[in-house]
Protein backbone atom coordinates (compact mmCIF):
# COMPACT_ATOMS: atom_id res chain seq x y z
CA UNK A 1 0.00 0.00 0.00
CA UNK A 2 0.85 3.66 -0.84
CA UNK A 3 0.64 5.49 3.19
CA UNK A 4 0.45 9.07 2.89
CA UNK A 5 0.14 11.54 6.35
CA UNK A 6 -1.19 14.86 5.66
CA UNK A 7 -0.90 17.42 8.11
CA UNK A 8 -2.76 21.17 7.55
CA UNK A 9 0.18 22.66 5.60
CA UNK A 10 2.59 19.89 5.15
CA UNK A 11 3.09 16.07 4.30
CA UNK A 12 4.48 14.27 7.39
CA UNK A 13 4.77 10.92 5.84
CA UNK A 14 4.73 9.50 2.51
CA UNK A 15 5.40 5.48 2.12
CA UNK A 16 5.27 2.50 -0.63
CA UNK A 17 5.13 -0.94 0.27
CA UNK A 18 3.49 -0.46 3.30
CA UNK A 19 2.13 -4.11 4.16
CA UNK A 20 -0.22 -3.56 7.21
CA UNK A 21 -2.05 -0.31 9.18
CA UNK A 22 -3.41 -0.08 12.84
CA UNK A 23 -5.37 2.81 13.18
CA UNK A 24 -7.60 4.20 16.12
CA UNK A 25 -10.83 5.20 15.58
CA UNK A 26 -14.07 5.97 18.15
CA UNK A 27 -15.02 2.55 17.80
CA UNK A 28 -11.70 0.86 18.37
CA UNK A 29 -8.77 -0.32 16.67
CA UNK A 30 -8.73 -1.95 13.19
CA UNK A 31 -6.13 -2.70 10.78
CA UNK A 32 -6.08 -2.42 6.98
CA UNK A 33 -4.46 -5.15 4.48
CA UNK A 34 -3.61 -4.42 0.75
CA UNK A 35 -6.44 -6.35 -0.40
CA UNK A 36 -9.46 -4.55 2.15
CA UNK A 37 -11.91 -2.75 0.77
CA UNK A 38 -12.40 0.99 0.43
CA UNK A 39 -13.25 2.49 3.88
CA UNK A 40 -13.27 6.14 5.35
CA UNK A 41 -12.66 6.00 8.95
CA UNK A 42 -13.04 8.78 11.89
CA UNK A 43 -9.77 8.94 13.90
CA UNK A 44 -9.54 9.52 17.61
CA UNK A 45 -6.07 10.78 19.11
CA UNK A 46 -4.19 7.55 19.51
CA UNK A 47 -1.18 5.53 17.94
CA UNK A 48 -0.81 4.81 14.03
CA UNK A 49 0.90 2.08 13.39
CA UNK A 50 2.02 1.00 9.57
CA UNK A 51 4.70 -1.71 8.42
CA UNK A 52 7.15 -1.63 5.85
CA UNK A 53 9.99 -4.42 5.24
CA UNK A 54 12.54 -1.62 4.73
CA UNK A 55 11.28 -0.15 8.28
CA UNK A 56 9.40 -2.49 10.09
CA UNK A 57 6.77 -1.43 12.57
CA UNK A 58 6.87 2.40 13.16
CA UNK A 59 4.66 4.36 15.37
CA UNK A 60 3.17 7.72 14.86
CA UNK A 61 1.55 9.67 17.38
CA UNK A 62 -1.41 11.27 15.82
CA UNK A 63 -4.38 13.73 16.41
CA UNK A 64 -7.92 13.16 15.46
CA UNK A 65 -8.62 13.14 12.01
CA UNK A 66 -9.89 11.18 8.69
CA UNK A 67 -8.19 8.15 7.50
CA UNK A 68 -9.10 7.25 3.58
CA UNK A 69 -8.45 4.20 1.58
CA UNK A 70 -9.01 3.74 -2.44
CA UNK A 71 -7.21 0.54 -3.56
CA UNK A 72 -3.95 0.86 -2.41
CA UNK A 73 -3.80 4.16 -1.48
CA UNK A 74 -4.20 4.99 2.02
CA UNK A 75 -4.54 9.33 3.04
CA UNK A 76 -4.75 9.88 7.07
CA UNK A 77 -4.62 13.75 7.59
CA UNK A 78 -4.84 14.57 11.11
CA UNK A 79 -4.23 17.89 13.26
CA UNK A 80 -0.91 16.88 14.35
CA UNK A 81 1.62 14.23 14.15
CA UNK A 82 4.68 13.23 15.66
CA UNK A 83 7.06 9.81 14.98
CA UNK A 84 9.11 8.24 17.91
CA UNK A 85 10.71 4.57 18.32
CA UNK A 86 9.30 4.23 21.83
CA UNK A 87 5.36 2.94 21.78
CA UNK A 88 5.08 4.29 25.71
CA UNK A 89 6.56 7.89 24.91
CA UNK A 90 4.28 8.03 22.15
CA UNK A 91 1.40 6.82 24.18
CA UNK A 92 2.38 9.61 27.10
CA UNK A 93 2.64 12.25 24.05
CA UNK A 94 -0.58 11.55 23.14
CA UNK A 95 -2.45 11.88 26.40
CA UNK A 96 0.09 15.14 27.60
CA UNK A 97 -0.25 16.79 24.54
CA UNK A 98 -3.21 15.74 21.80
CA UNK A 99 -5.68 15.42 24.78
CA UNK A 100 -5.03 18.30 26.71
CA UNK A 101 -4.60 20.60 23.98
CA UNK A 102 -8.51 19.44 22.64
CA UNK A 103 -9.93 20.33 26.17
CA UNK A 104 -8.52 23.86 25.49
CA UNK A 105 -9.33 24.06 22.05
CA UNK A 106 -13.39 22.99 23.47
CA UNK A 107 -13.34 25.64 25.95
CA UNK A 108 -12.15 28.12 23.80
CA UNK A 109 -14.88 27.35 21.70
CA UNK A 110 -17.37 27.60 24.13
CA UNK A 111 -15.98 31.11 25.25
CA UNK A 112 -16.16 32.27 21.27
CA UNK A 113 -19.73 30.71 21.18
CA UNK A 114 -20.96 32.64 24.27
CA UNK A 115 -18.81 35.97 22.97
CA UNK A 116 -21.00 35.28 19.21
CA UNK A 117 -24.34 34.49 21.36
CA UNK A 118 -24.19 37.73 23.17
CA UNK A 119 -22.64 39.67 20.14
CA UNK A 120 -26.05 38.52 18.00
CA UNK A 121 -28.46 39.09 21.18
CA UNK A 122 -27.06 42.87 21.67
CA UNK A 123 -27.08 43.54 17.80
CA UNK A 124 -30.72 42.17 17.52
CA UNK A 125 -32.08 44.75 20.42
CA UNK A 126 -29.93 47.18 18.25
CA UNK A 127 -31.55 46.66 15.55
CA UNK A 128 -35.38 46.83 17.14
CA UNK A 129 -34.90 50.31 18.52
Amino acid sequence: MNLKVLLPFQIFAEKTGVTRIVAETPDGSFGLLPHRLDCVAALTPGILIYETEADGEVFVAVAEGVLVKTGLDVLVSVRRAMGGTDLGELRKAVEKEFLTLDEHEQSTRTVMAKLETGFLRRFATFQHE
